[in-house]
């Protein structure tokens, strides 16, 4: 019923939807869309071409990869993308959980997608439709049946990377920063309004999706072990969505300069941008306990959602 009624929804947004070719310069570039190292190839394509190859069309996604933030998503999008069936979207769309992009309807989303053979499955990600009330159900009225993947790493070190981000982003426009202690901890308690944390609820969010999708559904990586070795997390992926194995070892080398796996491919290697991979600070010990003995409840409610454990602190 919940799927009938956000059906029925879209198709009157659809209706009054824009023109799918008006595209707003401000949705085609997120913090996650120029994650590519810019002297390095970069084969997701990003260009529409002039004369489309013969025989494709732009098709809503097979498969979208649903976050989780600072999770791996745009890694991951990108190691998926070495596979010859997949056709990967270029930049993130956040077309199910931004209200304004979401009212310009099915047909101006779909005309974000790549062109794809019909043997290839379109795949974007978009890492806000995690954490996002409105995502799942969405999701669910434009296709019920699509596998959705789910990226996901020790919670605690998530909330760090995640103020990493925000820190380098407000330092490069001259905006004034704190300690991430000062954000994690407010009147001597843990912050547990602060946006980070909130992101790393697993369970809280994990329990909307599981009300519009079977667990079946939804395939959760998990991104610590894709650092480590990719390799076996990928080839899980391309089991959940029935493509033939075509990612091998040799589509991976580690780079001991970034000290990360980067991707070699046709003849190329790319690796992330570097804005990938950035050290964490040092967090106060005392408030880093307190971070991990607030997340362990929710941990362990999540672990039995999702019928599995991780390696988490």
């Amino acid at each position: 019923m919940a799927c009938f009624l956000a059906s029925a929804f879209l198709l009157v947004l659809q209706t009054y939807a824009a023109p799918p070719d008006f595209v707003q310069d401000r949705y085609d570039i997120t913090l996650d869309s120029v994650d590519l190292d810019p002297g390095l190839p970069f084969n997701i394509s990003g260009d529409e071409p002039s004369h489309p190859p013969p025989e494709t069309s732009k098709r809503a996604p097979h498969s979208i990869i649903i976050g989780v933030r600072k999770g791996g998503t745009r890694a991951l999008l990108e190691m998926l993308d070495i596979h010859p069936e997949v056709a990967a979207a270029a930049t993130e769309v956040h077309f199910f959980d931004w209200d304004e992009n979401y009212a310009k309807g099915f047909e101006w989303y779909r005309e974000l997608m790549p062109y794809s053979y019909p043997q290839q499955i379109t795949v974007e990600k978009t890492p806000g439709y995690f954490t996002s009330a409105l995502a799942p159900e969405r999701i669910c009225a434009m296709n019920s049946s699509i596998k959705l993947l789910l990226i996901l790493r020790d919670p605690a070190e998530r909330v760090i990377s995640d103020y990493t981000q925000v820190y380098f982003n407000r330092l490069e426009n001259h905006k004034p920063v704190q300690a991430i202690e000062n954000l994690l901890v407010r009147n001597g308690a843990l912050n547990i309004r602060y946006k980070a944390i909130q992101r790393s609820l697993y369970d809280v969010h994990m329990r909307n999706w599981l009300r519009y999708f079977p667990l079946e559904q939804i395939h959760i990586v998990d991104g610590d072990a894709l650092i480590r070795d990719p390799l076996p997390e990928l080839q899980r992926v391309e089991r959940f969505l029935n493509l033939p194995p075509r990612i091998v070892s040799s589509n991976f080398y580690f780079n001991q300069t970034k000290g990360f796996y980067c991707i070699r491919s046709d003849g190329r290697e790319r690796c992330l941008h570097e804005s990938k991979g950035r050290p964490h600070p040092a967090v106060n010990s005392t408030v880093l306990q307190q971070l991990r003995s607030y997340l362990q409840e929710h941990n362990r409610t999540f672990f039995r959602l999702v019928r599995r454990t991780f390696d988490w602190q």
